[in-house]
This record gives structure tokens, sequence and C-alpha cells, in this order.
């Protein structure tokens, strides 16, 4: 076992962090310790710093994409020996409810949440080790091999959004990370052109970087006159929202074509509610999907467009700040000056 004390980020309320001495987690069976040498910033992670967040109750831990190298093992655990390099993501899902037993493993009735990857180690429950830790393959950096939970979301997302060959595809808060995600995916998934549309900031280079068809800054112009000069006054054949804000999400039913599919992939604040255009969402044909978070099947999914250099993970880690700078970090996501902080324990 490794005992004694660490450095690790608390999270007291909104827009409060303070970075503590705190004791090492002790494991039990089944669990592993790792000790953390990369973790990423998230929009979750933001969204929970600025106004909260329902699974987050303060004092607590903080963070949740993370990689490592396991520094020791519980009892009956053999696919993880002491020293391997590994990724896991924050959630596994307890495979024996309604929503399980039907496939749909991310609305698991008792899924459970692991957090605390913003300090030196993190203790990885048995459920969690045994559906959502992988070894990092060969060639893939612990912080890129970090970015697989908000990616195995999105791969849910694009699963979602049905992209075909010679789609046109925007993307409504595309120069974010998950935009960025999506942005390769869809390319990936054969469309002949993607969108983005954002404010424009650092993060527009990235999006160019990554062979962005198009950018719109909302900031200057109107989304939706861009969108349909550039589809032929038709709209695009799939919107896919990823900026999680209500007045965004209308303004995507707004971007799409008749028969085309809208993927409201953002998370509004809670108790956000917006406006639909009935006679659209009817006489267009409208397809409108939710997507939220990942399954076990998504995540090694994702894991495999890493390893294989589908999605390039290098271009949306921007910066690398070390633990003490945490809320530094935040702040530059918040202000659009980074895409992805990689926090170095």
């Amino acid at each position: 076992m490794v005992r004694g004390k660490m450095k690790a980020a608390v999270y007291r309320g909104p827009s409060r962090l303070t970075i503590e001495e705190v004791e090492i987690p002790q494991i039990g069976e089944g669990e592993i310790l790792v000790r953390v040498r990369a973790a990423l910033i998230c929009g979750t992670d933001l969204k929970t710093y600025l106004r909260g967040h329902r699974l987050v109750k303060p004092p607590s831990p903080f963070g949740h994409e993370f990689a490592g190298e396991v520094a020791a093992t519980g009892r009956g655990i053999t696919r993880f020996p002491e020293g391997m390099s590994v990724v896991a993501v924050n959630s596994a899902p307890c495979n024996v409810c309604f929503f399980c037993k039907r496939g749909q493993h991310n609305l698991c009735e008792d899924i459970f949440f692991n957090w605390g990857a913003f300090a030196e180690y993190i203790r990885v429950p048995a459920r969690v080790v045994e559906q959502n830790v992988h070894p990092i393959p060969e060639g893939l950096s612990y912080k890129e091999a970090a970015l697989v939970e908000p990616l195995a979301c999105v791969v849910r997302g694009s699963e979602a959004a049905g992209i075909e060959l010679g789609d046109s595809v925007a993307i409504a808060g595309g120069t974010g990370p998950i935009g960025l995600m999506h942005l390769q995916l869809a390319f990936h998934r054969g469309a002949k052109e993607v969108i983005a549309i954002g404010l424009r900031d650092e993060r527009w280079a990235v999006a160019e970087e990554l062979g962005v068809s198009h950018l719109i800054d909302a900031g200057s112009e109107d989304p939706v006159e861009r969108v349909l000069e550039l589809t032929e006054g038709r709209g695009a054949d799939v919107v896919i929202e990823s900026a999680g804000l209500p007045q965004v999400w209308e303004m995507a039913l707004k971007l799409v074509r008749k028969g085309g599919t809208v993927v409201f992939f953002g998370g509004c604040p809670s108790g956000s509610k917006i406006t639909l255009d009935t006679h659209r969402v009817h006489y267009d044909e409208l397809t409108i999907k939710g997507s939220f978070h990942h399954t076990p099947r998504a995540v090694k999914k994702a894991l495999d467009l890493l390893a294989f250099g589908v999605v390039r993970a290098k271009p949306l880690i921007t910066h690398e700040l070390p633990l003490e700078r945490l809320e530094e970090a935040l702040l530059m996501m918040k202000e659009g000056r980074a895409v992805k902080v990689a926090i170095l324990p």
C-alpha cells in the first residue's frame, strides 16, 4: 500500500477551489490506486467550478479526465500490475437495471461516478476497474490518453447524428474541445464539409489545423444566414449543438435542413427551457436527439480512435500547468485562451 500525504484539489463551491495536503486514498478488494500523470480540464469541470454540479457536493475531490500508472492494487487484481500505464474514465454502469439490460448503459439507474483526478493519486473503485480501465496503447502519451473520457461521449453523440457520406455538418460551439472532436469524427464518418460556429479567439487556429471547412464568428456574423449561404439555402444535413446554452439550442433548429438531424449534445443549466417551432419539427420532418455521457463500448472505441490517430489529441491540448495553477487553467478555458489544459500533478 502507498501511504502518506498528497496534494489534491478540493472543490468548495462555485468559484472556490483549494489545493490541500490530504491523505493518499487507501484501496480495497478489486480496486487500484493510480499515480496521476496527466489530468485534463473538461467543460463539465469548468461548469462545476463556475456554477456547481448536482453530483459534486462540496467539499469534494475534483476532476475526472486522467491517465497515469498503477501505484498499488487491491486483492484480486491481475490485469493491471503495478507500474502499468492506464487510463480510466469516471463512471461505470450497474449492468442489471432496466436501461443497462437494453444497452443504454449511459442512462443506468445506479451509475457510479468517481471524482478526484486533480491530485497526485486517485483511487479507482472496483466497478470502474472491471469495465472502464484500459492499458494505454504504445505511442500514446498520458495527456493524449486522458482525452478518452470526453471523446467517448463524443463517440455516442456522433453515432446519434447518423452522419453519412457527403453530408454537410454544422457544429454550434464548434471551436471548443467537444466541438473540435465532433469535427474530426464528422470527417471520419464521411462528411463533405464541416461548419464550425463559435466566438473568434485563440482556438480558431486549432480548428483550421484540423481542416474545418468554414468558420463562423457568432460575435460578428449571423450564423443562420451564413449556414444557409453555405448550403444553397437549405441548411445543414446534420447540426450538433455543443455549447450547452438554451439560445444555441434554439439556433440549432434554424440551422438544419428539411429532413435533417439535430443532436443536442451540450448540457444546459438545470431548469433551462427552450421555445420549439412545432411547425418546423412536424412539417419539415426534423429528427431531434439528445446525447448524454458514454458507455463502456464507447470508451473502448474512443481509445482505439486515439491509438490509430483517427482523432488527433495533440492539437487539442494547448497548455500544460502544474496542479497549483488549476484555477488559472480553468479561467484560461473560460476565456477561450486554451482548448484543453493538461494539469500535471
